[in-house]
């Protein structure tokens, strides 16, 4: 498994967004409203991305008492890389929805979805940082001898 690439992540978060945009700018009107509970649930998986990144990190670098299965960083490998490609997804459906409606400001439901896709787009950020830290954590660190080679 190759490490993810940002620029992959950023491709896929503009082609999403575009369709995303191309969607709603034909049938907003019949489109529900968007609910704020999105970027909390968002939030909270960035969150705990990051406390197994810093953990698993601490617990490669200094294994002493507490070492790690590899097969369990090697999930977690994989938890990281499908989370950052998720959210770059939901990062393009969310800023197409957001570009829509920034131009359309004024009445309460679009100010509402307005600011309901714009707090979804910062937390799905978030969530592809902290996923692309989980997955640089996992990452063995190398030997002292290694390096000369």
């Amino acid at each position: 498994m190759t490490p993810t690439r940002s620029s992959i992540l950023a491709a896929l978060a503009v082609a999403v967004g575009l369709v995303s945009w191309l969607v709603v700018r034909a049938y907003y009107s019949s489109l529900p409203a968007l609910p704020i509970v999105g970027p909390i649930s968002l939030v909270l998986l960035a969150g705990f991305e990051m406390m197994y990144g810093f953990s698993v990190r601490s617990r490669l670098r200094n294994p002493g008492n507490r070492p790690l299965e590899p097969l369990f960083v090697a999930k977690l490998a994989v938890l990281a890389k499908a989370s950052s490609h998720a959210a770059a997804i939901i990062a393009g459906l969310y800023g197409g929805f957001l570009v829509y409606t920034l131009s359309k400001l004024g009445s309460p439901r679009v100010n509402d979805d307005s600011r309901a896709s714009g707090l979804s787009v910062v937390a799905s950020l978030a969530l592809v940082g902290a996923a692309l830290f989980l997955e640089y954590s996992c990452r063995v660190p190398r030997d002292p001898d290694d390096r000369g080679r």
